[in-house]
């Protein structure tokens, strides 16, 4: 779930493109980076950390250039090093740099085609630079000295052939101009935005609607699945339809990972999470208990548990403070150091807790570990009962797609039912929401997507190449065997027990 933003304008973009970022950091803190073209050359700066971390008045004034590419990273594919950082760069032919959100999923089969095949050397395990790459391939087989949009159109149409899985993409290429596409499943967002500027149209692809916002832009529209865009150096922009729309839509997207004030294929995420309460009120108003409020674990959780609250007619209160130097405990490496984030990433508010019975609202339950220690934190500020709703059904298989999950053993609802899921996290009672509930809840704001990306809510993968092999081969690659001695420790000490 990285973060991409494009940027075409008539004036330099840097400053521009670091304020989109900026509104896109809560998609990847492990890195960042900046490219830029000045119609002479590129321009790269990126490192480890976040974007305030890496860029300072002295490198980004060295990023000239009107055309810009940029990127936050998750790690979801790779290692947690410096050299998985994006944006990526190939010199030939003409001089391709490109960002991309999600994960290949046939990583293995390509690796081998452009490495024995096509001869091409690959310096890390991002799967970025192997899309990079393939792309590269199949330009280069066109033969030409001057790129025409058609000739990058059928480039792409044939590395939709060879490339699975989910992935949006955000590239340049040096003389010629910017160019986008999205996988033909549109399983990660991308969207186009556009701005009248004195000296002519200026535009803008991200990954949210709300990198437009701080940056003048208005949407335009999503980009569609399968489809790809290209604009030249005079801001002329093309578009086609590149492979057959298969719309699966991520609708974690909608739980989790976007920001509430974005719009993501036509559906407002902070509608959606909205209904998701609601949804859910309905079925926490059968089990007939006694709540006195409403609270939710900040801050994905706030527009679901403000919908739930108006359902039931509960009052709603913010009895959680976060911490806001704190990252998201979701996308931190390893057990360990969500472990100790926890810790200190909120504070109860004793006021709105002691002598209450506290229903509180999370987007999710993953292993369990978070939701574990936010109700040991509300009975020791003084609740009576505590009860946990999710907003999402029960997660029980890995995401292969861009969001990092953990292996099938470890998620808490893989063997246990939701009454010794609420004895394993200490709740009275715990509340999940139902599959076809959720749908409808995201759905309601855009009619015309006909189905979304469920799997690891209900194992549906939508590509046909996502077979039990490799999702054995991902539980491996994701086992807690392959962390360190203390994170293993800590899963035998703390999690096992409990779970039994």
């Amino acid at each position: 779930m990285c973060g991409i933003i494009g940027i075409t304008a008539h004036n330099p973009v840097v400053q521009d493109m670091y304020d989109g970022l900026i509104m896109l950091q809560h998609r990847g803190q492990d890195a960042a980076g900046i490219m830029t073209y000045d119609m002479t050359q590129f321009h790269l700066h990126k490192g480890d950390g976040l974007l305030r971390d890496i860029f300072n008045e002295r490198n980004i004034a060295k990023l000239k250039g009107n055309f810009g590419i940029g990127h936050v990273r998750y790690p979801t594919a790779g290692v947690y090093s410096s050299e998985e950082s994006q944006p990526f760069l190939t010199t030939c032919p003409f001089g391709i740099a490109l960002v991309h959100n999600g994960n290949v999923t046939n990583i293995k089969q390509l690796k081998k085609e452009i490495i024995k095949d096509n001869i091409r050397y690959l310096n890390t395990k991002s799967d970025s630079e192997l899309i990079l790459n393939i792309l590269a391939d199949e330009i280069l087989k066109i033969k030409k000295l001057s790129l025409k949009p058609n000739d990058f159109f059928k480039a792409l149409t044939n590395l939709y052939q060879r490339v699975k899985g989910a992935y949006s993409v955000i590239g340049m290429i040096a003389d010629h101009g910017l160019f986008a596409f999205r996988d033909p499943y549109a399983i990660r967002p991308l969207i186009l935005g556009e701005k009248n500027a004195l000296t002519g149209k200026e535009y803008c692809l991200a990954s949210e609607s709300v990198a437009f916002d701080c940056l003048g832009f208005k949407k335009v529209r999503d980009i569609k699945a399968g489809e790809g865009i290209f604009i030249d150096l005079d801001h002329n922009l093309f578009q086609k339809q590149c492979a057959e729309p298969k719309w699966n839509p991520c609708i974690f997207e909608y739980v989790y990972l976007a920001r509430p004030d974005s719009m993501i294929d036509d559906i407002s995420v902070y509608k959606a999470r909205y209904r998701m309460g609601q949804k859910l009120a309905e079925k926490i108003k059968k089990a007939n208990i006694e709540i006195d409020t409403v609270i939710p674990v900040p801050d994905s959780s706030r527009s679901a548990a403000l919908g739930l609250s108006d359902a039931l007619g509960i009052k709603y209160r913010e009895g959680l403070v976060k911490n806001r130097y704190i990252g998201r405990t979701f996308i931190m490496a390893g057990q360990k150091v969500r472990k100790k984030s926890v810790r200190y990433k909120l504070n109860p508010i004793e006021l709105e807790i002691r002598n209450r019975n506290i229903l509180i609202v999370d987007d999710s339950i993953v292993r369990g570990n978070t939701s574990k220690k936010i109700i040991e934190m509300i009975r020791e500020t003084g609740a009576k009962k505590v009860y946990f709703a999710s907003s999402a059904p029960e997660i029980k298989h890995p995401c292969v797609y861009g969001v990092d999950m953990p292996s099938r053993k470890e998620f808490i609802a893989t063997d246990l039912n939701t009454e010794e899921i609420a004895k394993a996290i200490g709740a009275d009672m715990v509340f999940y929401q139902d599959i076809d509930d959720l749908k409808e809840a995201v759905a309601e704001g855009n009619k015309n997507i006909p189905n979304f990306c469920m799997a690891c809510m209900n194992g549906k993968y939508p590509t046909p190449e996502v077979t039990e092999k490799m999702l054995n081969e991902a539980d491996i690659e994701r086992s807690s065997e392959k962390q360190n001695a203390e994170d293993e420790t800590w899963e035998k000490e703390e999690l096992q027990p409990k779970l039994l």
